[in-house]
């Protein structure tokens, strides 16, 4: 299973970057949707989405921070790293088929409680749509 396993806490270096780019369809916001529950019409319903200030259906602003798990658990640190605490700012709206990076920078590492701080962004062309700050606890390289 070492093969499978994606950075150990000796390998991390402050400044280390990866990304994760998804264009994001139709049929990713209707099963969003279904998989989360959230069913708020701004994301499924293009009469209504009108009505709002963004004049037009959205993506929901938790898939932007499933993009940012996804580059967490499968990039930096990768698999093998758990995911401890994330704040996040939501800057601007996401469209059906925009395509957003996710992208971890890797900014502190605390060697004693395992524990890394990744800035985190999402990105659609050079507009930030999201921003924040995780933690992750990542594994020693087994002795």
């Amino acid at each position: 299973m070492e093969e499978l396993h994606g950075y150990y806490l000796e390998d991390l270096e402050v400044g280390m970057e990866a990304t994760y780019a998804k264009t994001i369809t139709e049929a990713d916001v209707v099963l969003f949707a279904g998989i989360s529950g959230d069913d708020n019409p701004v994301h499924l319903n293009v009469e209504y989405a009108k009505t709002t200030p963004f004049k037009e259906r959205i993506v929901h602003g938790m898939f932007s921070a499933a993009l940012i798990s996804a580059v967490l658990g499968t990039r930096l640190p990768g698999p093998g790293a758990i995911y401890v605490d994330q704040q996040l700012k939501f800057k601007a709206p996401v469209h059906i088929n925009d395509t957003v990076v996710a992208r971890a920078k890797v900014l502190e590492i605390d060697e004693k409680r395992r524990r890394v701080r990744i800035e985190t962004t999402c990105t659609v062309g050079d507009k930030v749509v999201a921003e924040g700050v995780a933690t992750n606890m990542v594994d020693r390289r087994p002795e």
